[in-house]
């Protein structure tokens, strides 16, 4: 029973981090977007596109695979036959596009509102005096040569270790 309330309060700990909090309203905000912008996709742009190809459906667009003619896909698959969407598919890769492109218009306003950040720069590498090789900045000896970085040894260390000047 222990190991229940363990794992419950790590995932409650889990769950109401700030990321994923921040994540959740962000697929709930995302899922409210994509909506709009498959009604932008299926009520004013494939009418559209429909009137330029000569007053086509074309979500509506499909074959049957049972080679009979049907007046819908929802007819023929009521009838048992197996149906070739293309239609539907255009329209799905329409939406997609349209939605990667607002979705990239808007990462692009974001970034060139957003304050400019500063890397800071990189210190330059501790060397090693010995084989000069880069070496950590809290290290007393070098890894690659394991020799005892003197200048960098407290008083104490080098004193027992026989480096006293």
């Amino acid at each position: 029973m222990g190991y229940v309330k363990k794992y419950l309060k790590g995932f409650r700990e889990f769950a109401m981090r700030g990321n994923v909090m921040d994540l959740a309203i962000g697929v709930m905000i995302g899922g409210a977007f994509s909506q709009i912008v498959s009604s932008v996709v299926n009520d004013l742009v494939m009418p559209l596109i429909g009137l330029l190809l000569g007053r086509v459906n074309l979500a509506g667009l499909f074959i049957a695979l049972d080679g009979k003619h049907y007046a819908s896909a929802a007819d023929a698959a009521a009838a048992g036959a197996g149906v070739f969407n293309y239609g539907s598919f255009i329209t799905k890769v329409i939406d997609f596009v349209l939605m990667a492109l607002v979705i990239y218009g808007f990462v692009t306003i974001v970034k060139s509102i957003s304050p400019k950040r500063k890397e800071e720069p990189k210190p330059e590498p501790r060397l090693c005096p010995y084989c000069k090789d880069a070496v950590d900045i809290d290290a007393t000896r070098c890894p690659h040569c394991t020799s005892y970085l003197v200048d960098d040894l407290p008083d104490d260390i080098g004193e027992s270790l026989g480096l006293d000047d």
